[in-house]
């Protein structure tokens, strides 16, 4: 990095351009030596004038830069998020100046989108990370790299920083193939698979007759999904009627774990869209643990474990998270049959 370079916002960074840089694109040449900064983000800082080269205001990303230039870079506060800060109580399981691991309770929508304006994961951030976000793309947002879906439980990661947010991304966006990262969910689902473990290739699409909902279907993203049995459990007249699995994602598509449960007949207990076939099981069901399913009101599906490399120290990440407690309650009762 040049001398005196800097990454926070909100600062002038004045450094002379290293040996190295012999001649270069002004882009690149500052992308080489902020690391902390997205070249996006650079050009988009060029091109609204906030740096010089040798005192002379440069505005085409494209402009060529010599070793010893001294380059000053004006980094604006990051503008304040459109969505709204809200004090909204957050489970916190780790937090540093990169990022913040959230055990996201059911119920919650990670962003605001149609329909869900407000009262989002986000708006909680915005307001518990007050004053800590450095600007995501030069505005104050937290980075959100993966999502659960509304009715899913369980641990999430959210970039804090420009710097963060590219090497978590850049972990999802792997899958664990070249690198630590992990994510497991705990799943109930109806019956027994025949199978202790098991392995859907199955691509996933919009629902060519519900576009509000997924499918397998040809045409589709490709979609990996690794899962094993945990335990069985027994219905009311002692037959197999519900087995706890861990799914652990190859792909991230949406509803995937729902999607390819459902698509090899064993959707999730409790799941509306994917399951609503199935709903006649809870007949097999004691009276205890019908109830205690209603009262779950939602798909029994929670991300358990998470993985991944810390994006400034690459130190290993592990984070367990245990059942919510009706989601318990129920697996409890299935046990005691």
């Amino acid at each position: 990095m040049g001398t005196g370079a800097s990454s926070r916002d909100g600062d002038e960074i004045a450094f002379r351009l290293p040996a190295e840089n012999l001649s270069d694109r002004l882009d690149r040449a500052l992308a080489l030596s902020l690391p902390g900064f997205s070249r996006s983000r650079l050009q988009a800082l060029i091109r609204t004038g906030q740096v010089t080269v040798g005192g002379r205001t440069i505005v085409e990303p494209k402009y060529r830069v010599n070793a010893g230039d001294e380059i000053r870079l004006t980094v604006p506060p990051p503008e304040p998020a459109k969505p709204a800060p809200q004090d909204i109580a957050l489970s916190v399981v780790h937090e540093d100046d990169d990022l913040i691991v959230i055990d996201k309770p059911a119920g919650i929508v990670v962003h605001p989108g149609a329909g869900t304006p407000d009262g989002t994961l986000v708006n909680a951030l915005l307001h518990h990370c007050a004053g800590s976000l450095s600007g995501i793309g030069g505005v104050e947002r937290p980075g959100i790299v993966h999502r659960l879906d509304k009715d899913t439980s369980g641990l999430l990661v959210v970039a804090k920083t420009d710097a963060a947010h590219r090497s978590l991304a850049g972990q999802f966006a792997d899958h664990g193939r070249t690198g630590v990262l992990e994510r497991a969910y705990k799943a109930l689902v109806w019956g027994v698979p025949p199978r202790r473990k098991g392995t859907i290739d199955a691509p996933v699409g919009r629902s060519p007759r519900n576009p509000e909902r997924m499918a397998v279907r040809e045409g589709g993203r490709a979609a990996v999904t690794h899962w094993r049995l945990l335990d069985t459990f027994a219905g009311a007249d002692g037959s197999p009627v519900a087995g706890l699995i861990e799914c652990r994602l190859e792909t991230g598509r949406t509803h995937q774990i729902r999607v390819h449960m459902s698509h090899v007949g064993h959707p999730i207990l409790g799941d509306a869209a994917y399951g609503s076939g199935f709903s006649t099981k809870s007949s097999l069901l004691t009276e205890t643990q019908r109830n205690l399913l209603a009262s779950l009101g939602r798909q029994a599906l929670h991300a358990y474990l998470l993985v991944f490399s810390h994006p400034r120290s690459g130190e290993t990440m592990r984070f367990e998270s245990q059942l919510p407690a009706d989601f318990q309650a129920l697996v409890d009762s299935l046990k005691r049959g």
